[in-house]
C-alpha cells in the first residue's frame, strides 16, 4: 500500500500540443511497424543467404513477436506507475540496438536471437503508443485519431514491403540494410518525443513490478512454440516429448495465472481482464491476430517463391492490402467519432476479415493476381476496421488509471495470437510443402536428398526441381489460409457479444473506481474531466514529464 501523497492536478494538452506529440508518437509507431513488414518481402532472399530453413524463416517472424508478446504487459504496468515518456524512450533505444545486432547477423540463429531482443522494443512501443494517446485524447475524439493511427499503420505496411523489395533488390545495399534503415528515424523520433511529449505520470512508493508472472507467461508460450515448431518433424504427435512440452506448458501457464491472481501489481490484472467488453475484446484480438499476422507473413513468401515474383514486384502485390487498412481505419474512424458507436464497425470488419482469408483459401500456384488482391483487399479493410477498435472498446470502460494496462492486455493476447498463428500456420506449411516436394521430386524420378533445409535458396537448386518447389509452396499457401479464415470466426462471435455503447467524451470514467463500460445516457450527463484520473483517497499524485 503506497504511503498517501497530495494529488496535484495537470491541465490538458491544448490540441497544437497534442498534435505535436502525436507526431512524435506515429513516427515511431511507423518505425516499429517498419521493421516487421521491411522484412516480411525481403526473407525469402536473407534466409536465403543465410542458407536457412523454413522452420528459421518461421521463427525470425515468430521470435519477434514472442518478445513482444511476453514484455507487453510490463510495459503496460509500468505506463500506469512510471513516466510514460520515458518508458517510450528506452523502448526505442532497445528498438535501436536490436535493429543494429539483426544488421549484423552473420547467421540465421544470429539474426533470430536479434529479433527477438528488437521484440522487447516493439513489444514497448506497441503497447505505450497506445497508452500515450488514450492519455491524452478522449475515447470519443479517439476515434478521429485512430484514422491517424491506421494511417500510418497502413503507410509502414504498404512502404515496408516495397522498401525492402528495393533494399535485396539493390547490390550496393543488400538485405541487411532492411534492418538499418529503421535506425536515423528511431533517432530522430526519440529526439522529437523529448521535445513534444508532455503526459501525466502517477507515482506511487512501494511499485512491485510481477516479474515472476511476466517469466511464467513468455515460459510457458516458448515452449508451446518450441513444440508446435518441431511435432511431427523431430518427433511424433503421441510421444513422451509431445506429453512433456505440452505438459510442461500447461503447468507453467496454470502457475502464471495462480501467480497473477495473488500479485499486488499483476502484468495482466485479472479483474479487468474478467470484465465482459475486455474479455470478448481480448478474444476477438487472439482472434484477429492468428489470422491476420498468421496469413499475412507468408503472403511476401506466396508472391515470390510460389509465384517467382522479385521483392519488389511482391511489395507491389501486397498493396490492395494495406489500401484496405488505410481507407477502412480512416473512415471509420471518423464515423466512430461522429456517432461515438463503435460495435458496428468491429462486427462488420471482423465478417470482412473471414469473408477475404476464404477467399484467399481458393488460390494456387496459377490464380489470377486480380483474385488475389481483390482478396487481400477485403482483408485489409477488415483489419482496419478491427484492430484499433477492439482496443479503443476496452479503453471506453476503464479508468484512466488503469489504461495502461487495459491496453498492454489487448495488445498482449494480439500478439500471442499473432504468434501462434505464425507459428501453427508455418509448421502447417512446412509440413504440407515437405511432403509435395518429396512425392512430386519422386514422381519426376528426381532423387531426395532428405533435407529441406536449402529449398528457400531456389537459385542454388536445378530448374526442374525450383519448379516443383515453386509449385508445392503456390499450392500450399492457400490452405493456410483457410485455416486464418477459421480462426477469423472466433472473432465474428466475439464481436457480435460486445454491448453495443457510446464511447464517453471525458478521458477519464465519471465515477474513478467504475471499470464499466459507459453508455449513451452516462456519456450525455457525465461531466468532462480534464484529462487526469482523481484519486478520491489522495494516494496518488500526479505530475507532468
Amino acid at each position: 500500500m503506497s504511503a498517501p501523497t497530495m494529488t496535484a492536478e495537470a491541465a490538458p494538452m491544448s490540441r497544437r500540443q497534442t498534435l505535436e506529440a502525436l507526431s512524435g508518437l506515429l513516427l515511431v509507431l511507423f518505425v516499429a511497424m517498419l521493421s516487421s513488414t521491411v522484412v516480411s518481402t525481403a526473407l525469402p532472399k536473407i534466409i536465403g543467404a543465410l542458407n536457412g530453413s523454413q522452420t528459421q524463416y518461421t521463427w525470425v517472424v515468430t521470435a519477434t513477436l514472442l518478445t513482444a508478446t511476453a514484455t507487453t504487459p510490463i510495459w503496460g504496468k509500468l505506463a500506469d506507475l512510471f513516466s510514460k515518456k520515458l518508458l517510450i524512450q528506452v523502448a526505442i533505444v532497445v528498438f535501436l540496438v536490436g535493429s543494429v545486432a539483426a544488421g549484423f547477423s552473420q547467421s540465421a540463429g544470429q539474426l533470430i536471437a536479434a529479433r527477438a531482443f528488437q521484440g522487447i522494443g516493439v513489444g514497448g512501443l506497441q503497447a505505450l503508443v497506445q497508452v500515450a494517446i488514450a492519455a491524452m485524447i478522449p475515447p470519443r475524439e479517439r476515434g478521429r485519431y485512430n484514422g491517424y493511427l491506421g494511417g500510418v499503420m497502413a503507410l509502414a505496411t504498404v512502404g515496408g514491403p516495397l522498401l525492402g523489395g528495393l533494399i535485396v533488390d539493390t547490390s550496393w545495399l543488400g538485405w541487411r540494410w532492411c534492418f538499418f534503415v529503421g535506425v536515423p528515424v528511431a533517432i530522430i523520433a526519440l529526439f522529437l518525443l523529448q521535445i513534444t511529449l508532455n503526459l501525466p505520470t502517477v507515482r506511487r512508493q512501494n511499485v512491485r513490478i510481477d516479474y515472476l508472472g511476466a517469466a511464467l507467461i513468455a515460459a510457458g508460450v516458448s515452449v508451446l512454440l518450441i513444440w508446435i515448431s518441431f511435432v511431427d518433424d523431430s518427433f511424433a504427435w503421441l510421444s513422451w516429448q509431445t506429453a512433456a512440452m505440452v505438459g510442461g506448458a500447461v503447468l507453467l501457464l496454470a502457475l502464471a495465472v495462480r501467480v497473477e491472481a495473488r500479485a499486488a501489481e499483476p502484468v495482466v490484472p485479472l479483474h479487468i481482464v474478467r470484465e465482459r467488453t475486455t474479455a470478448l475484446a481480448i478474444l476477438g484480438s487472439l482472434a484477429v491476430g492468428m489470422a491476420m499476422f498468421g496469413g499475412a507473413v507468408f503472403l511476401g513468401q506466396y508472391f515470390q517463391i510460389g509465384r517467382g515474383y522479385s521483392p519488389t514486384e511482391a511489395g507491389l502485390l501486397t498493396i490492395p492490402m494495406m489500401a484496405g487498412v488505410l481507407i477502412s481505419s480512416i473512415v471509420a474512424g471518423r464515423m466512430i467519432t461522429t456517432s461515438g458507436k463503435i460495435k458496428p464497425y468491429i462486427v462488420f470488419g471482423a465478417i470482412l476479415l473471414v469473408a477475404g482469408f476464404a477467399l484467399l483459401g481458393t488460390i494456387d500456384h496459377e490464380t489470377s493476381l486480380v483474385i488475389v488482391g481483390v482478396a487481400m483487399f477485403v482483408v485489409g479493410v477488415g483489419v482496419g476496421m478491427t484492430m484499433q477498435n477492439l482496443v479503443l472498446a476496452v479503453q471506453n470502460t476503464v479508468a484512466l488509471k488503469d489504461i495502461g494496462a487495459a491496453s498492454a492486455s489487448v495488445a498482449f493476447f494480439r500478439s500471442l495470437g499473432g504468434t501462434i498463428g505464425v507459428s501453427v500456420l508455418g509448421a502447417v506449411l512446412a509440413r504440407r510443402v515437405t511432403d509435395r516436394i518429396t512425392h512430386d521430386l519422386a514422381a519426376a524420378g528426381i532423387p531426395t536428398t532428405g533435407g529441406g533445409g536449402s529449398t528457400l535458396n531456389l537459385d542454388a537448386l536445378p530448374e526442374p526441381v525450383r519448379q516443383i518447389v515453386r509449385a508445392a509452396y503456390g499450392d500450399a499457401t492457400g490452405h493456410i489460409f483457410l485455416i486464418s479464415a477459421a480462426i477469423a470466426v472466433v472473432g465474428v462471435v466475439a464481436a457480435l457479444l460486445l454491448r453495443p455503447v457510446t464511447l464517453r467524451s471525458s478521458l477519464d470514467l465519471p465515477d474513478p473506481g467504475r471499470s464499466v463500460a459507459v453508455g449513451a445516457d452516462a456519456v450525455d450527463g457525465a461531466p468532462a474531466f480534464d484529462g487526469v484520473d482523481a484519486d478520491p483517497a489522495g494516494r496518488e499524485e500526479h505530475v507532468r514529464r
